[in-house]
């Protein structure tokens, strides 16, 4: 995802802060590149920025394409939000945790250790078709081989489902793995989510050498402290071509998804696809329902009980929501 360009006024406020003239309310399109708090960080044809919202919304995204006002050299505050193509948000009882906006597809990394949870990586893949984002796995780490075989059947059905799964060793097997990811990143907006120790840090390393140079500045800009790097944030990466970016994420260990209604729950479920509107019931909830179509499929072995249990643990969810 490329920054926006400046317009003409843009070129001129430009031209005026390096004649000492003070561009004060100058108007910005940019990008979130960085968020932390109610503090983000954007970008505007390369000039980065430290902003905030007006008032108390922290309705604000990384990858979020944003009009700012300067409020002096290096600092700004965001007017309005753009139109979202997708987004992609994490949700409690109590609250919603936005992850990125305007993304094309996810990547889900897993590794051959330590263990990964299949809960996480389900829900992952139901929050990316509610989001209409286009979902992968990769599996890092395939030079441990004493568990590879073990974990190639743990995704399998994941596969099986029609998610395709990379095979890398960023680390001992770095070029091999950036011919394999930069194909699949070429004009995307990705994100890497993934619980911690799967690999994810040496990935971006790998697709962007100055990664740790940018959290660290990153960190500075958003005050969060310079071994803090427990927020998500955005790279550019252009020599993959135009609209290329990748936002990294923190390791989560959770994935709540209330905010999905029982509707959007089973149209992300694509196992299910097949089935709808072929139960008995027209309002079948797939759960005990006789005659339900999505059941009889569990019992042919057609649709993975652990999906299913996870579909009615998802359900449950969606109806304790307070916020």
């Amino acid at each position: 995802m490329s920054a926006p360009k400046h317009g003409r006024a843009g070129g001129k406020a430009r031209a005026q802060r390096g004649n000492g003239i003070d561009a004060t309310g100058e108007q910005l399109q940019a990008v979130i590149i960085a968020a932390h708090g109610r503090h983000y960080l954007a970008e505007a044809d390369g000039e980065k920025l430290q902003c905030v919202t007006r008032g108390k919304k922290t309705n604000v995204a990384v990858g979020d394409q944003v009009m700012l006002t300067r409020t002096s050299a290096d600092q700004g505050v965001i007017d309005e939000i753009s139109e979202r193509r997708t987004l992609l948000y994490r949700s409690d009882q109590y609250k919603s945790k936005l992850l990125a906006a305007n993304l094309t597809q996810l990547f889900i990394v897993v590794a051959t250790e330590p263990g990964f949870a299949d809960d996480l990586v389900s829900r992952a893949l139901v929050a990316a078709e509610a989001a209409g984002i286009k979902a992968h796995l990769i599996l890092n780490k395939t030079d441990v081989v004493e568990s590879l075989a073990k974990t190639r059947e743990r995704v399998q059905p994941y596969a099986a489902l029609g998610y395709p799964v990379y095979e890398v060793s960023a680390k001992a097997q770095p070029e091999q793995t950036l011919a394999t990811l930069k194909p699949l990143l070429a004009g995307q907006s990705s994100i890497l989510i993934g619980q911690s120790g799967m690999g994810k840090s040496s990935l971006i390393n790998l697709l962007v050498p100055e990664a740790d140079i940018a959290v660290r500045e990153i960190s500075a800009a958003l005050d969060t402290g310079k071994h803090t790097t427990t927020f998500t944030r955005l790279y550019q990466l252009p020599e993959l071509g135009p609209d290329s970016a990748i936002i990294d994420s923190p390791g989560f260990q959770e994935f709540g998804l209330y905010h999905l209604s029982e509707g959007m729950l089973e149209r992300a479920f694509v196992e299910f696809a097949p089935y709808l509107g072929h139960c008995k019931f027209y309002n079948c909830r797939h759960l005990s329902e006789p005659q339900c179509a999505v059941l009889d499929a569990i019992a042919d072995g057609k649709i993975a009980k652990m999906r299913h249990t996870l579909y009615g643990q998802l359900l449950h969810e969606s109806a304790q929501t307070l916020y």
